[in-house]
């Protein structure tokens, strides 16, 4: 039984999806205006281990993580580089898709661009105006806060103490200071589409409420997202779509704690951010994971490079396990695993069915390594094929890849899903002679562990270093 903690209650509850063993699962993404750092890194990680150990339970995990590809700050930068919003925008999407491969996190089922759902949000956002939770004004449309009275429950902020909270627009046309933009009426040279309400733009807030409920339903399993999120955007999110269905739009909303570089958190807005792919030039991408799951998704964490080169090392005990197995697997059937390993899965599952406390989960596998280790050296006859070590050594492996290490064994187990989207992107561009995005795509593939040779039967793809 998963217990999940659930940020709605406050506390942890029994997991239990709506249409077992299905589950949907909605995880906010990205606003494409720069590089995606360790914040992002953290986050997304988190996000994957939860949905790989739902999938380990049993469960068929439908996961949707969008992208905010509109809005002021991408508008503002564009600008100033001169390229339309969109390729801008275009741009950091395939970045982000590159840093994502890179550490390994396993790409979404569906991965929703917000300008492509525009019409879904006016349909959202009629239903509002008709039912008179939301109201027109000079072309802009506004949610009506009082229209809604739970909303805070999420934060656990009342609407007296939203008077003096973040992120309230200051415009005396709204009937409350407290309201929100669903719509904003285009200003000149913005992205704009046609609505009921003039040309203009979806505010920020409604996109995911309209994408997650086209791919997910007007109700669905599990919300995710950075402890940041919680106010405003999860609680506007929520409002949108209850007072537009009358029904619960997530059962479960979990948050991971932000990543922090000394007192403040890591973000763009403040300039103290560390790249993904600056940082994975540094440290492999295993250890900067065990990093992030040495620590329990819902605390903060402080950047430290140390910790993560500690993690590194913890990882060499890992390595030399899987050296010794590979040295001795040869081609003897694999024997069945030995009582004395066998409580590892266990206190694994235990750990992480307590939501998700992967430190619990680590400690159980360091265990793990330690009890090999000690097996491997008292004598050739554990070691030796049909031994039981090598079963052991499997077992480990596959339960650290339920964690997404060990996961990016490239030679093993053939390019990830981003390489072999990028290829099909470099054939396009060939196709169409366009041969400095050809190029450029043929980098991003070597940045990612990969090189791409043309040949008379198509393009062939071999790991770096093989």
């Amino acid at each position: 039984m998963i217990r999940i903690y659930n940020t709605m209650t406050r506390t942890k509850e029994e997991f239990v999806p709506l249409a077992a063993p299905h589950v949907g699962m909605y995880v906010c993404g990205v606003t494409v205006y720069d590089q995606s750092h360790v914040g992002h890194a953290r986050s997304a990680m988190v996000f994957d281990v939860i949905r790989r150990y739902l999938t380990f339970k049993g469960y068929q995990v439908t996961f949707v993580k969008n992208y905010t590809d509109v809005d002021d700050r991408i508008i503002k930068r564009a600008s100033q580089e001169g390229v339309t919003a969109r390729e801008f925008a275009e741009r950091f999407i395939a970045a982000e898709r590159a840093d994502m491969a890179s550490l390994g996190v396993l790409a979404p089922d569906v991965d929703p661009k917000a300008t492509e759902h525009v019409p879904q949000m006016i349909e959202l956002i009629s239903r509002l105006v008709a039912s008179g939770h939301a109201y027109p004004i000079d072309g802009d449309v506004y949610f009506e806060i009082r229209r809604f009275p739970s909303y805070g429950r999420l934060s656990g902020k009342n609407l007296d103490e939203l008077l003096a909270g973040a992120r309230v627009e200051v415009d005396e046309r709204k009937r409350d200071p407290r309201d929100f933009a669903l719509w904003k009426g285009a200003k000149p040279g913005e992205p704009a589409w046609d609505s009921p309400w003039g040309s203009g733009r979806p505010g920020w807030h409604i996109e995911c409420s309209a994408m997650a409920m086209q791919y997910l339903g007007e109700s669905f399993d599990l919300h995710g997202g950075g402890e940041d999120l919680i106010f405003p955007h999860h609680e506007c999110e929520i409002a949108q779509a209850e007072a537009c269905t009358g029904r619960p739009f997530a059962r479960y909303w979990a948050h991971n704690g932000m990543v922090n570089m000394g007192k403040d958190k890591m973000s763009k807005s403040l300039g103290n951010t560390l790249n993904i792919r600056e940082v994975v030039k540094r440290h492999d991408p295993d250890a900067l994971r065990l990093w992030v799951l040495g620590t329990h998704y819902r605390n903060m964490i402080e950047w430290s490079e140390e910790r993560v080169e500690e993690s590194a090392r913890a990882l060499d005990r890992f390595a030399r396990l899987r050296r010794d197995a590979t040295a001795v697997r040869g081609g003897a059937a694999a024997a069945s695993l030995p009582p004395a390993f066998a409580e590892f899965r266990p206190r694994f599952a235990r750990a992480m069915d307590d939501d998700f406390n992967t430190p619990q989960a680590l400690a159980a596998l360091f265990d793990f390594v330690r009890a090999l280790a000690e097996a491997r050296d008292r004598g050739p006859a554990v070691i030796a094929p049909g031994g039981g070590f090598v079963a052991g050594v499997d077992e480990l492996v596959q339960l650290a890849r339920v964690l997404g290490l060990f996961g990016r064994d490239a030679a093993a187990e053939g390019p990830p899903a981003e390489v072999e989207r990028l290829v099909v992107a470099r054939g396009e561009a060939r196709a169409r002679r366009d041969f400095k995005r050809s190029d450029e795509l043929r980098d991003e593939i070597a940045r990612l562990g990969w090189l791409v040779e043309d040949t008379s039967a198509g393009p062939r793809l071999t790991p770096k270093g093989s």
